[in-house]
C-alpha cells in the first residue's frame, strides 16, 4: 500500500500518526531524499527513512511530535558535528551507531479533526451539523433511543440540541466519558433545572455550558449554530481542549547495553532474551555483538 493510501486510511479511522519524509541524505546512508514512512503511536514504522539505527532516532522524535502536536525537522548525525541552523521546529540527534553520512527528516504529526457529537433532530441540530462540517469538524448524529452514546471516547465536543427527551442522561454519559466540551441548548432557567436534577459536583457543573454557545445575541437556528461552533473553537484554541484523547499506549524506553543508546521499544525493536531477561538494542548489529559476548563465541 502506498504511503498516501495508508495515510488516507488512518485519517478515515481517526488514528493519529506522523508522516516522515527524508528531505536530505548524505552518503553512505541507506535512505534517499523522498523516502517516506508513517509512524504510529505504538512506535510502529511503516515505510523506510533509514536503517535501524536511524529509525530509532526517528521513532523517538516522532513520538515527541505526537505529544507536542508540533512538526519537527530532524537531523540525524553519526558524530559530534552539530553545525545545524538553530531555529524553532529543528532538532539535532547524534546517533552513536550510525555508520556514516547524515539525514534530514521532516516529521509532520497528523491528528483527526475535532469530532462533535450532536444529539437531537431539531433545526438547531441540523444547522449545527452543517456549520461543523463547514469548518472541518467531524460530525456524528445521535437521537433519543439509539445506542450510539455507548462510545464517546473519541468525542471532542457533545452538544445536546434535542429540546427534550433524556437530556440529563446524555449529560451524565458525556461527563462520565470525559468529553471536554458539553453544551446544552436550553434557556438559562431550564438548563439550570436539568443540572440541578443531576446532583452534579461544582467541578462537573462547570464542565456543562448552558445555554450552549457564546453570548452573541443569536436568535435563528443558524446564528445559534455559529455561536456554538465559535465556543468550541475558543475552547480548542484558547482553552486547551484536547481534540483527540491522549494515547493509551505507554511508550517504553530501554538502554542498549552495547552502545549505550536510548532505545524506544516498539514492535520492530531488536530484542534478545537471556535467562528470562529482555535486552533491547538500537540495531541487529548491537544485538549480535551482545549475544556473542554472552556466549563467548
Amino acid at each position: 500500500m502506498k504511503m498516501t493510501e495508508r495515510a488516507q486510511q488512518l485519517v478515515r479511522t481517526r488514528t493519529p500518526f506522523v508522516h516522515a519524509t527524508v528531505v536530505r541524505a548524505q552518503q553512505p546512508t541507506s535512505a534517499h531524499p523522498g523516502d517516506e514512512a508513517i509512524l504510529l503511536q505504538d512506535g510502529t514504522i511503516e515505510g523506510f527513512v533509514g536503517g535501524q539505527c536511524a529509525q530509532n532516532s526517528v521513532r523517538k522524535a516522532a513520538l515527541g511530535a505526537l505529544q507536542s502536536h508540533e512538526s519537527v525537522l530532524l537531523r540525524v548525525l553519526p558524530d559530534g558535528d552539530l553545525q545545524f541552523p538553530e531555529a524553532p521546529g529543528a532538532a539535532v540527534v547524534v546517533n552513536p551507531c550510525l555508520s556514516g553520512g547524515a539525514l534530514e527528516i521532516f516529521l509532520e504529526p497528523q491528528f483527526p479533526a475535532p469530532l462533535v457529537r450532536i444529539c437531537g433532530a431539531t433545526p438547531i441540530a441540523d444547522a449545527l451539523a452543517e456549520m461543523c462540517e463547514l469548518v472541518g469538524f467531524g460530525v456524528r448524529r445521535s437521537v433519543a433511543g439509539d445506542d450510539s452514546l455507548d462510545s464517546l471516547a473519541d468525542t471532542t465536543a457533545m452538544v445536546i440540541a434535542s429540546h427534550g427527551g433524556p437530556e440529563a442522561e446524555m449529560i451524565r454519559a458525556a461527563l462520565d466519558a470525559g468529553v471536554g466540551y458539553i453544551g446544552l441548548v436550553a434557556s438559562r432557567i431550564r438548563g439550570a433545572s436539568i443540572l440541578d436534577e443531576l446532583g452534579l459536583t461544582d467541578a462537573e457543573r462547570a464542565r456543562v455550558r448552558t445555554p450552549a454557545g457564546l453570548p452573541i445575541g443569536a436568535k435563528t437556528s443558524a446564528e445559534i449554530a455559529v455561536s456554538i461552533v465559535a465556543q468550541v473553537i475558543q475552547a480548542i484554541r484558547k482553552g486547551g481542549l484536547a481534540v483527540t484523547p491522549r494515547s493509551a499506549n505507554v511508550v517504553v524506553e530501554a538502554l542498549d547495553p552495547v552502545c549505550g543508546m536510548s532505545v524506544t521499544v516498539g514492535p520492530d525493536t531488536p530484542r534478545l532474551t537471556i535467562d528470562d531477561v529482555d535486552h533491547w538494542f538500537c540495531s541487529s548489529g548491537c544485538r549480535t555483538s551482545f549475544a556473542a559476548a554472552k556466549t563467548g563465541s
